[in-house]
């Protein structure tokens, strides 16, 4: 694909939006627009955001879900949708399973946040979560009676629910460059585990810049 002077946009969490880098400059998406001369970027990333509908919407900024934001983006060549991390580390719904439909679940959720996009955008193309220190899920929370599942069962979820949809997907997680499940490699990409660097996303702007490149 062609991607001078293309718009995109990008929905996801904090990472999109920037946390832990040094500035909006060294976003990976900031460094895609310079590299490939896009048009625009727009970044629709929230901290704290999660793919599932987790219950009742609150006020909190964590509950503004990406379906739930899915509606609200300016027209835009492609959207690219980096999430998952915060469904498994804060979410309150469950994984669910291939067949779910609904959005309270993680499974179902991705379904129906391609289902929205599609409506929306020629091109919709998903990343996997990336990995991150404690991705076996010990420590973490779940409400009683929802199971804790590790990260790997999310991105599998991701991939599974694109191919159905012959929606494009990025593998992050299974990369060998990308090892946040690695405290020796987090300390130089990753510094508090969950949040990439300057340096990382460097390294995530060319992967998905030839990604993109290669549809």
């Amino acid at each position: 694909m062609e991607l001078k002077g293309k718009t995109i946009n990008f929905l996801g969490d904090s990472i999109t939006q920037g946390v832990g880098v040094s500035s909006q400059d060294a976003v990976f998406h900031s460094l895609l627009k310079k590299k490939y001369d896009l048009c625009a970027v727009r970044n629709y990333g929230e901290g704290g955001t999660r793919i599932a509908r987790q219950g009742e919407i609150t006020s909190l900024v964590r509950d503004r879900d990406f379906i739930l934001r899915a509606n609200n983006m300016e027209d835009a060549d492609m959207v690219v949708v980096f999430g998952g991390t915060n469904d498994f580390g804060t979410g309150q719904a469950a994984l669910g399973t291939p067949q779910d439909k609904t959005m309270y679940t993680f499974y179902g959720g991705v379904q129906v946040l391609i289902d929205t996009l599609k409506k929306q955008f020629k091109h919709v193309v998903f990343m996997t979560p990336l990995h991150r220190l404690n991705e076996d899920g010990r420590g973490a929370w779940k409400p009683e009676g929802v199971t804790q599942y590790p990260l790997c069962e999310y991105a599998k979820a991701v991939k599974e629910v694109c191919n159905r949809n012959s929606v494009p997907v990025l593998d992050l997680f299974y990369d060998d460059d990308l090892l946040g499940n690695n405290a020796e490699w987090c300390r130089e990409y990753m510094p508090d585990g969950v949040h990439p660097n300057d340096k990382c996303h460097q390294i995530i702007a060319q992967k998905l810049g030839t990604f993109l490149e290669n549809l």
